[in-house]
């Protein structure tokens, strides 16, 4: 497909009237996948039985085939789950924890993890040592001497974003699974963002337990992650509710659960074609070239940095916003509702290692001239909540 941008706009069911830069939030599914999963549910209230127990356990394993395969991993290997934090949870849950252990995370951390990880270890005696990172980041060397520096004989697991919701930084997986291998420490990789945005091959990581959602960059219905396990990973590994095919093995225990719409999952297929169709390899490296010059441009428009260089970023990049707020999420808050308010701009704004940070993502159906228009906005919307001028 040669039409990205504004020619792109038309397959999605966004509003027209906005400035859309924020689909790392939550996505967007596209029409045409929306069109199939309501034919998917038509297929599973005109006969719910037959649905359930005959077409969907099949259907079910030719999807995560079909995904299997655009991740370079085995079937067998890979199931669904709601979203990343489900899987995350489960991981987690399967673990045993002792006092005096230590799993290690990165200050990019993505919220709801640090939170079930809290709650995890909340009654264990272990707890989280956090690598201090910050913003900006200088090369993957940087990230790899940091971790190399917090990680101790306590060290039982590591927990590492592939692209950090709050920076948008690409974290060098594999060489960080090769340095805690190299440690006997095993390694759950939060790809939340990376089905879609990176070329991704799981297989080849090195690493323990892989989850990611498809409802981001995949654009799939929401309600769709997947969550890979190394083979010897999967025993112990069930998901968060128990139901029918426990025991079964590791596949038939997350592929039944009780009752609920599985049409996001069968979706998948029609979502990988979509991907494809829109250019697959050639659609990531295009998002990947308009955001690192809209963020380039806008760090020089502010006088500001990027929070990293532009090899460090796949379809989201962060910019250090002017002074003038209070560098705290009250204020990331305000901007973000005043942009939207003002202007129709849904972008996302962070508080972040001491400053406030603007989050771009980009998708087909942006171009970097939108990317560029919420440079004066931003600017002046710190002029106004920061009480500089009238409103």
């Amino acid at each position: 497909m040669d039409g990205y941008g504004n020619a792109a706009k038309p397959l999605w069911p966004l509003q027209p009237d906005m400035i859309f830069l924020n689909h790392g939030s939550y996505g967007a599914a596209p029409k045409r996948v929306l069109e199939f999963q309501n034919g998917i549910r038509d297929r599973l209230e005109a006969q719910p039985c037959q649905f359930v127990n005959v077409f969907a356990p099949a259907e079910i394993r030719r999807a995560a085939a079909a995904t299997a395969e655009f991740l370079s991993v085995d079937p067998k290997d890979l199931v669904f789950v709601e979203n990343t934090t489900t899987g995350i949870n489960a991981i987690l849950n399967a673990l045993e924890f002792h006092e005096g252990e230590e799993i290690l995370v990165v200050d990019h951390i993505y919220n709801a993890v640090r939170q079930t990880l809290s709650h995890v270890l909340e009654a264990t005696g272990a707890s989280m040592r956090v690598v201090p990172l910050g913003l900006p980041v200088k090369d993957d060397a940087q990230i790899l001497a940091a971790i190399r520096s917090c990680m101790t004989e306590k060290t039982v697991l590591a927990i590492v974003d592939h692209v950090a919701s709050v920076s948008g930084i690409v974290f060098p997986v594999a060489e960080i699974a090769a340095l805690c291998r190299a440690n006997s420490v095993p390694v759950l990789i939060d790809g939340a963002h990376a089905p879609g945005m990176l070329d991704l091959d799981i297989s080849s990581l090195g690493v323990d337990w892989y989850v990611g959602n498809c409802h981001k960059w995949l654009c799939a219905p929401k309600g769709v992650a997947i969550l890979w396990a190394r083979p010897d990973r999967q025993s112990r590994l069930h998901p968060t509710v128990i139901s029918h095919d426990f025991g079964k093995g590791f596949t038939a225990e997350f592929d039944k659960i009780g009752t609920r719409d599985q049409s996001a999952w069968l979706s998948i297929p029609e979502a990988l074609r979509f991907h494809l169709e829109l250019g697959g390899a050639e659609l990531r490296k295009r998002n990947h070239a308009v955001v690192v010059a809209a963020a380039q441009a806008l760090a020089h428009r502010f006088d500001t940095v990027t929070g990293a260089p532009a090899a460090m970023f796949g379809s989201m990049a962060t910019v250090r916003l002017p002074d003038g707020l209070t560098p705290d999420r009250e204020s990331a808050d305000r901007l973000k509702t005043w942009l939207w308010e003002s202007h129709r701009a849904e972008i996302h704004i962070m508080p972040f290692a001491g400053a406030l940070w603007l989050r771009v993502s980009v998708q087909a159906y942006n171009d970097l001239d939108e990317c560029l228009a919420v440079g004066p906005m931003v600017e002046q919307g710190i002029e106004h909540l920061s009480g500089r001028v009238e409103r």
